[in-house]
């Protein structure tokens, strides 16, 4: 049995906007009281009304018929379309937000390969611009796109279904109390397994976009700079060989991104949301999404940074190293070169990230992400 710590469900009357109380109605007319819990909310299409004047009591309330219900189908939790749009989600999420942060992502990864030329942000933009011109800030936005729409449907769609399995086989073999309990350890190792699947996607891409963010020359795309990459260094060592390092920096970045995440929307809404969850506004909750999602793009940004860096620099050179990054740079420029700029980029991005996500989640009529304690 599945806990129920994993998401707070929408259910019946609550979710149409309907508060639980009593309604009065008898066959579609007022007139009996009967006792409706809001929660299980049962109903069936009523004879037509033949006058205005049969309605005699104020406190009637309009009950949709089963024709006026909505049309769309409802998605079963943990069911394959489950999976398909939380998949779909992720594209939507990862694939938008870092393609259109493609120029800060530009100056970025210049930054970090050639840091005595690109000395700040701002001079870093006029450099780009000034040697580049506008089309510049756009490089490399087409493997940006693909590379990280095929990580966000893995990334989202296998998180939702590790930490489903995982919690599973942990109530089993205890108790859901225990599965309770260690919940976090849930969350860090479904984005473990999760961003692991999901680097094997994005990591030929991304070595395509530092390539071409980085040397302008090189090529002017996905389409020119995939042939061109692997015919002069092959697919291992030109495409993957990033593919550890790319590990050592989406791998905790991921864990830090949902775990912090789930754990701060679990306290935004038992310490300062008023009401719970599942009454709370839509735009609540996609508030609570947005600030949980920003704060934890902090976390991530700074734990998965001296790996970013390596990423830059092994894709920016043929036949580059770890260890000629780590000599070149120094363990402080490692750990600090280009910072500032990607706390701003990785926590604005994990923000409207989550945003995006739980949106779309939302459109397709699922709860947004995040556990609330069942005592909140």
């Amino acid at each position: 049995m599945l806990p129920n710590f994993l998401y707070q469900l929408q259910s019946g009357a609550a979710a149409h906007g309907v508060p639980a109380g009593r309604v009065r109605c008898k066959n579609g007319v007022a007139g009996e009281e009967t006792n409706a819990d809001a929660t299980v909310f049962h109903h069936e299409p009523a004879p037509p009304i033949k006058s205005v004047a049969a309605i005699t009591t104020k406190t009637f309330m309009m009950i949709p018929s089963a024709s006026e219900e909505p049309r769309r189908k409802k998605i079963q939790m943990y069911s394959p379309e489950f999976y398909g749009a939380c998949a779909v989600g992720g594209v939507l999420s990862c694939g938008l937000t870092h393609t259109a942060v493609t120029p800060l992502d530009v100056v970025k990864c210049n930054m970090q390969i050639a840091p005595e030329k690109y000395r700040s942000i701002v001079g870093g933009f006029s450099l780009v611009l000034k040697e580049q011109g506008a089309a510049g800030m756009l490089r490399g936005w087409s493997p940006t796109l693909i590379g990280y729409s095929i990580q966000g449907a893995c990334k989202y769609g296998f998180y939702e279904y590790f930490k489903k399995t995982y919690a599973e086989q942990l109530a089993s073999g205890s108790s859901t109390e225990i599965a309770k309990k260690y919940k976090t350890l849930i969350y860090l190792a479904a984005s473990f397994s999760s961003e692991a699947i999901a680097d094997v996607g994005l990591c030929a891409f991304e070595a395509v976009k530092v390539r071409v963010q980085t040397q302008p020359g090189f090529a002017k795309g996905l389409r020119d700079g995939l042939p061109k990459l692997v015919a002069s260094e092959g697919v291992m060592g030109g495409l993957y060989k990033g593919l550890i390092p790319l590990w050592c920096r989406q791998i905790p970045y991921t864990m830090m991104k949902f775990g912090t995440f789930e754990s701060t929307v679990e306290a935004i809404y038992n310490n300062l949301v008023p009401l719970p969850k599942n009454q709370s506004s839509v735009w609540t909750q996609l508030g609570v999404s947005f600030s949980a999602g920003y704060i934890a793009g902090i976390g991530c940004a700074v734990i998965s940074h001296p790996a970013d860096n390596l990423v830059s620099f092994l894709n920016s050179a043929k036949g580059a190293t770890v260890s000629q990054a780590v000599k070149q740079m120094g363990p402080v420029a490692l750990l600090t070169r280009g910072l500032p700029l990607r706390i701003l980029i990785i926590g604005s991005l994990s923000g409207a990230q989550w945003v995006i996500y739980d949106s779309f989640k939302l459109f397709v009529g699922l709860p947004t992400t995040g556990g609330v304690d069942e005592q909140a």
